[in-house]
């Protein structure tokens, strides 16, 4: 076994654990953040959890498999950790700005939810422009 064999299979040591911890972890702290966001409907946030999951794994796990080769050839130990450090950290990067992506997306769906909410307990009155909320005042 030569010296890039052993990068491989370092790295998809590395990598795939990686890449199921933070899945697992977003999935179980995740999913409140789903109910909040779906307006308590559990079964809603689990089904969209899950398939979240799914996705995650799909996606991180092929730019895991597709980065393999990327390094070219490793020399020696040194080499080794170098091209280690290097894929490791991209990957983890990846990992950070697809977590990162899913967060905007859900937060700006639940801060279109909430102000949707907020417009609907406003009475009709007050959707009028120039509208005053005060009852007209008596003249003199």
């Amino acid at each position: 076994m030569n010296w890039t064999v052993g990068a491989y299979v370092a790295y998809l040591l590395i990598a795939v654990p990686i890449t199921v911890w933070v899945a697992s972890t977003l999935s179980h702290n995740g999913r409140v953040f789903l109910a909040d966001v779906f307006d308590s409907n559990e079964q809603l946030a689990d089904a969209i959890n899950r398939l979240l999951v799914v996705g995650f794994y799909l996606l991180n796990l092929g730019f895991v498999m597709l980065y393999l080769r990327g390094g070219g050839a490793v020399a020696d130990l040194t080499g080794l950790f170098e091209t280690l450090s290097v894929k490791i950290g991209i990957v983890m990067l990846v990992l950070g700005v697809i977590h990162f992506v899913n967060v905007m997306v859900f937060s700006s769906m639940r801060r279109r939810g909430r102000a949707d909410a907020r417009r609907a307990q406003i009475p009709p009155t007050m959707n009028q422009p120039y509208a005053s909320p005060y009852p007209p005042q008596p003249q003199r």
